[in-house]
């Protein structure tokens, strides 16, 4: 116990990962490259059609040392929630953190992130980003993030990126965080922990970047917005008025984030 608490708490990172044999390797050695040190890493599989598997497997043996690499292979695709889920429910952690294979943390995200969760007595926490291009450099826009978002703010924002994610599971039960299986699953998650009536707390400085492919941008939008709207009408169950007033923020506050 003294040796844990000379560590830090131990914090569950989580990664789907579905044909992402461009990126793994590199991922697993940022993690590994991180400033705090007591972390597992759960890698699952969703039955990639690729190599990533064998690229895990031969960095698990040449690190045979470090056990806090995960690999867990599942039998057929069933998205990123339910591989997400699957790790959640491996989870050992106190924290638990979202990566996706594709993004970057900064060295320190960990390390700061538990910190600014300590001092706010935080339990669900994220945190600014930037925007990168598809080898992931920093194009220099940053996403801001509110101090505090609650269920009601939330509604009319999705400025919570998933790869800076952190839960405390002393403060939020872990089955709060399991996703459902609907499109724009991650946003429906916070919805859901926050409509339990928790706050999520924003940490000001970018400490990952999302990775946008140069490919199709017009057509994501379109997509966004057929997948917010249905869930603040079949997930929310909001009125239609309520449903329009939320969407109409939502596709402003969205537009000048990307600007």
């Amino acid at each position: 116990m003294k040796k844990d608490m000379e560590m830090g708490e131990l914090v569950s990172i989580i990664v789907p990962v579905y044909c992402a044999a461009p990126y793994i390797a590199e991922t697993i050695k940022m993690v590994r490259g991180q400033t705090y040190h007591h972390w597992e890493l759960i890698l699952v599989d969703d039955a990639s059609s690729d190599n990533s598997v064998q690229i895990i497997q031969e960095i698990m043996d040449k690190e045979v040392a470090d056990k806090r690499l995960h690999l867990i292979r599942k039998d057929r695709n069933e998205g990123a929630a339910k591989a997400r889920n699957t790790g959640i429910a491996e989870a050992q952690g106190r924290y638990i953190a979202f990566l996706d294979a594709d993004d970057i943390w900064h060295p320190d995200k960990l390390e700061k992130e538990i910190a600014f969760m300590e001092e706010k007595h935080a339990g669900f926490a994220f945190t600014a980003y930037e925007f990168g291009d598809e080898n992931a450099r920093g194009t220099g826009k940053i996403v801001k993030v509110p101090e505090q978002l609650t269920y009601r703010q939330a509604l009319s924002r999705t400025v919570i990126f998933t790869t800076t994610v952190m839960f405390d599971t002393t403060v939020i039960p872990k089955e709060l965080i399991w996703m459902p299986t609907v499109e724009s699953e991650d946003t429906a998650t916070w919805w859901k922990i926050l409509r339990a009536g928790y706050t999520a707390y924003g940490y000001q400085e970018s400490l990952a970047i999302y990775r946008r492919p140069a490919k199709s941008l017009s057509s994501n939008k379109f997509v966004a917005m057929k997948r917010i709207w249905h869930l603040y009408r079949r997930e929310e169950k909001l009125s239609l008025l309520s449903s329009a007033i939320c969407f109409c923020l939502w596709a402003v506050r969205a537009t000048l984030r990307r600007i």
